[in-house]
């Protein structure tokens, strides 16, 4: 059996691979570039010290596997992260993470090595993934020489296009406002919302969001 001939975006896609291997700095994080397991993600939620990319820092980690439609719970990550700045009192109150809880963390680069074992090749999953995502490559590329090459999916971008199709397209003009909070889209696709700003949690819920919306979105 003959294999089939590379399209130019599968060209395009190898080239990319080789290239970020060749520039990988750490050869032990290869399989970050292996085939992924088919049917398979990770949710992804990151807790920081504020939101701004430049300046804040990660200070817990939750991620969890996804295989079909199953949320393997058992199969989690929990990562606290410690700082190399005082906590506020204003982060504190998001997402209730003291001084204290967090002195004894990992350091971020070690967390990200943990994080990026948990996740192989897996494509990501988030809710507003693209912040999380920022933030992880902050650390990531002074370690590896560049950010996180797994496929990233959004789920408010996922629920969009549900809630655009529900009311019909015919019907509402394409500037039409979707509301895309995470506890309007949880009630909305009627599923449990646990504590937000929990970076397991949050996690857990992308994932439960991801695979109904999946589901939704596949009639």
């Amino acid at each position: 059996m003959t294999t089939p001939p590379l399209t130019p975006l599968g060209w395009w896609a190898a080239l990319k691979r080789e290239w970020l291997l060749y520039h990988l700095a750490d050869p032990e994080f290869r399989f970050m570039f292996d085939p992924a397991p088919p049917n398979e993600w990770v949710s992804l939620d990151c807790e920081t010290t504020g939101l701004s990319v430049r300046n804040d820092e990660i200070i817990s980690i939750g991620a969890v596997r996804i295989v079909g439609n199953r949320i393997l719970t058992s199969e989690r990550l929990e990562l606290l992260v410690k700082p190399t700045r005082k906590v506020s009192a204003e982060s504190v109150k998001i997402h209730r993470l003291r001084e204290r809880d967090v002195a004894q963390g990992l350091p971020a680069e070690e967390a990200l090595k943990q994080l990026l074992r948990f996740i192989g090749s897996r494509p990501l999953v988030g809710y507003y993934l693209e912040f999380d995502v920022a933030m992880l490559n902050r650390v990531m590329w002074p370690m590896l020489g560049q950010g996180l090459p797994q496929p990233k999916i959004e789920v408010s971008g996922m629920y969009y296009d549900y809630r655009y199709r529900q009311m019909g397209a015919q019907q509402v003009p394409s500037y039409a406002p979707i509301d895309l909070r995470f506890s309007t889209m949880m009630r909305t696709l009627q599923l449990p919302l646990r504590d937000a700003h929990d970076a397991i949690n949050d996690a857990v819920m992308a994932a439960l969001a991801f695979v109904k919306l999946r589901q939704l979105n596949s009639k």
